[in-house]
């Protein structure tokens, strides 16, 4: 696998493109949990949600903290509203097409007429 450095959001948008990884962050976006308790509904190992958890945390979207013998996972969600800002940029493009289809549609459609 060839491994580069990237722009954050390049890390933001990778680490968001894995289920499992977005299912965490949804469990994580209702309060802090112990990566014990996170890892309880996932089939796979502590060992394989430790290493989604590294992307999420590298990607800056978790922070873990180590309290005893527990770690606490929380969710740091500004990379997510960088991730949404840019995407909403093309949100008017989009919208701008999709009129241009329906009016085109309306002028086309024999039904209508």
């Amino acid at each position: 696998m060839v491994k580069y450095k990237s722009d954050p959001l390049s890390g933001v948008f990778s680490a968001l493109a894995d289920p499992t990884r977005r299912a965490i962050l949804a469990r994580l976006s209702q309060g802090e949990i112990t990566v014990g308790e996170l890892a309880e509904p996932f089939e796979m190992s502590l060992p394989a949600v430790s290493k989604h958890l590294s992307v999420l945390e590298s990607a800056g979207l978790i922070e873990r903290e180590k309290l005893g013998r527990l770690r606490r996972c929380h969710l740091k969600a500004a990379p997510m509203k960088e991730a949404s800002d840019w995407i909403s940029r093309y949100s008017e493009f989009w919208e701008t097409r999709l009129d241009s289809l329906a009016r085109y549609l309306e002028k086309t459609n024999p039904l209508e007429k």
